[in-house]
């Protein structure tokens, strides 16, 4: 499921900012960025992600500065060089600019203390790691209440969606009852065409229509799909991770539909009327499909 969450926080002479952001996937796709020097503490924080998230694409971003009262050191040797650098290019290329003093001081490597300071002592490390794994926790927290909020909305709209299937196939429960005089009609008329208009005796007519029926007979595969839908709203109405397991129902709901359309034979208008509910019920599947991937 979607949703962007940031959290910051100043202790123990640190500035940190995590960012958090994850977008629709099947399974837990993490990616952690971690300024350089500072990879030590990837495997702790993944580890924390890892506990509260369990499927989407993740991108986490921490930074990792001193706090405010860090001294700032200016690298004096590195800005005249850069300075030199410049005097050289201006004289050669007879360029009017000179370089400011604001200006100097962005340049790579110009200011330390600012960034890239690395804990030496492990009593040191462990306090940025507590500060780290606090403000990790607080941007995991803001994610998952946008996604909870989100995720009442994503619910409301697959009950929709459910209502719609539930619908559909009652509609063609109704249908399939008109079938076998169908059958009759469609039998009597290839047998006549192949005995070249012979009579048909109607007791023999109506076991082989009856056969037919039997052979392309589809209660068995609605049962089955009434019963996947009513599973999918109990595990909505319930709790714990669920993308999962929705994910083996609409794949085995997918199944019951294509045999619906496998089992009906086309030529009659009863049999036309059923493979268009069923070819809506596999479209409102694929759509159920694609909104349960975010759900965890």
């Amino acid at each position: 499921m979607t949703g962007y969450a940031q959290a910051r926080k100043e202790e123990d002479g640190w500035a940190v900012r995590v960012s958090v952001k994850s977008v629709n996937h099947r399974f837990l796709d993490l990616k952690l960025r971690m300024p350089d020097g500072f990879d030590f503490y990837e495997l702790r924080l993944r580890q924390m992600v890892r506990e509260r998230i369990h499927r989407g694409h993740l991108d986490v971003h921490v930074h990792i500065e001193p706090g405010t009262a860090a001294p700032v050191q200016v690298n004096k040797e590195i800005a005249k060089a850069y300075l030199h650098a410049a005097e050289v290019l201006r004289q050669e290329t007879s360029a009017a600019a000179s370089v400011d003093v604001v200006s100097l001081l962005r340049l790579p490597g110009v200011i330390s203390g600012l960034s890239g300071a690395v804990p030496e002592t492990e009593e040191e490390q462990e306090r940025l790691a507590l500060v780290l794994e606090g403000c990790l926790r607080e941007a995991l927290a803001k994610l998952d209440d946008m996604r909870r909020a989100e995720g009442k909305h994503l619910v409301e709209e697959l009950r929709e969606r459910l209502a719609r299937i539930s619908g559909l196939t009652e509609e063609v429960r109704g249908l399939v009852v008109t079938l076998r005089p169908a059958f009759a009609r469609r039998l009597e008329a290839r047998l006549k065409e192949l005995l070249g208009g012979t009579s048909i005796e109607p007791a023999r007519l109506a076991q082989e229509a009856a056969l037919l029926a039997e052979r392309s007979d589809i209660s068995e595969e609605l049962d089955r799909l009434r019963s996947h839908l009513q599973q999918f709203t109990k595990l909505l109405d319930g709790a714990g991770e669920l993308g999962k397991k929705l994910d083996f129902l609409l794949q085995e709901m997918h199944r019951e539909a294509n045999t619906l359309l496998s089992k009906t034979p086309g030529v009659e208008n009863e049999a036309l009327a059923i493979t268009g509910l069923a070819l809506e019920i596999k479209a409102e599947i694929e759509k159920l499909r694609e909104q349960v991937q975010n759900i965890e």
